[in-house]
């Protein structure tokens, strides 16, 4: 059998990475702040790049976090900012660590459906209503792991709900930067004004290796995890800070943002097509960018049977159990395009489909 074809985990592009101009960017920050970046800092992070990005966003550098990862910031955040027994909204499904991380914090995590153009606006107002929760999170750009995005009606009703009932609204935004049609649905803070914390991290722009997160929150909050940062790590790995401030200055992320696109465009165009040739019966959110799309297998197929079948036709698939914090996972698999090539796709979701007819054929 050849090589397995791996659709597991939501990784960049071996060949998008610009090694050659990060090697510069390293150089170059070490030169140049080299005892900044290598001695002890402040736990907010190298204060340059916090400047470039309260610049690009629009905000008070002392609204600016950095963090090892994305993720990190959000533990950060929660430990901070919630006890055991606070009741939390996700989306349904959405990142499975986000759900580990507010489970670790002995959170209620209640799921709202996602649809094609994002949360159910009706299940929502029901759950705000009974719950009262004290945060929503949400990944609004082209949502992992199903792939939609938030509707501009929906983003100006979910700040309604989030303002009328205060509830934290952690907007996740990975993904924002890599639309590769159509038009950008207007960030959440130009749709109203309720309590907004934003985060991202420039894994999937520019390294995942890197370990570079960013978040925007009330200064009390940031000042609240620093100093929880301080406790635990004294401060965030400070030389990939000083590597992606020198990216940002001398302008190389806009140009590889089009590189990215030139490269995953057509692999996400390779799954769709895939997808309505080979696989019979099921459905899926239609995204115009990011890294996944989720699909919802035909009634009575499991994704553990398609899952089973694939691996012995050399296609490795993920357990999309663990996106749902409540409700049934059992017919779900999310499809990660962007670090596989489009001939791979293809076979991938041949062997894919033939297992569901065979399964929808012999009723297994």
């Amino acid at each position: 059998m050849s090589e397995s074809i791996v659709l597991t985990r939501g990784v960049p592009a071996n060949e998008s990475f610009a090694i050659d101009d990060l090697v510069e960017c390293a150089e170059s920050a070490l030169r140049d702040y080299g005892t900044t970046i290598l001695q002890y800092h402040p736990p907010k992070g190298f204060l340059p790049l916090r400047a470039a990005i309260a610049e690009r966003e629009g905000v008070p550098v002392e609204q600016v976090i950095l963090g090892n990862g994305s993720i990190q910031l959000l533990d950060l955040l929660i430990r901070t900012t919630l006890s055991p027994g606070d009741v939390v909204l996700v989306e349904r499904p959405t990142y499975d660590r986000t759900i580990k991380a507010l489970r670790r914090a002995g959170c209620q995590v209640h799921g709202i459906p996602v649809e094609s153009d994002g949360l159910a606006i009706e299940a929502l107002t029901r759950a705000m209503q009974r719950w009262r929760p004290r945060m929503l999170y949400l990944i609004p750009d082209f949502q992992n792991p199903t792939g939609a995005t938030l509707s501009a009606a929906k983003r100006t009703a979910v700040m309604s709900l989030a303002a009328q009932y205060e509830t934290l609204l952690v907007a996740d935004l990975p993904y924002r930067p890599l639309r590769y049609w159509g038009q950008d649905a207007p960030a959440l803070s130009d749709c109203g004004d309720a309590p907004l914390v934003q985060m991202s991290s420039f894994s999937k722009l520019i390294s995942p290796g890197m370990r570079v997160g960013w978040m925007i929150a009330p200064e009390p909050m940031i000042e609240a995890m620093s100093t929880l940062v301080e406790s635990a790590c004294i401060c965030p790995g400070m030389i990939p800070q000083g590597m992606v401030y020198e990216y940002l200055r001398r302008g190389l992320l806009e140009p590889a943002l089009e590189r990215l696109k030139a490269l995953y465009a057509p692999r996400l165009r390779a799954c769709l097509d895939s997808l309505e040739r080979h696989v019979p019966g099921a459905h899926w959110v239609k995204p115009e960018g990011g890294f996944f799309l989720g699909v919802t297998l035909p009634e009575g197929i499991t994704a553990r049977a398609v899952r089973e079948g694939a691996k012995a036709q050399g296609v490795t698939l993920s357990d999309g159990g663990a996106f749902f914090p409540d409700g049934d996972g059992s017919r779900f698999l999310r499809i990660p395009f962007c670090g596989v090539a489009e001939n791979d796709i293809e076979t991938a979701l041949t062997h894919v489909g033939a297992v569901i007819q065979e399964m929808s054929v012999t009723g297994r």
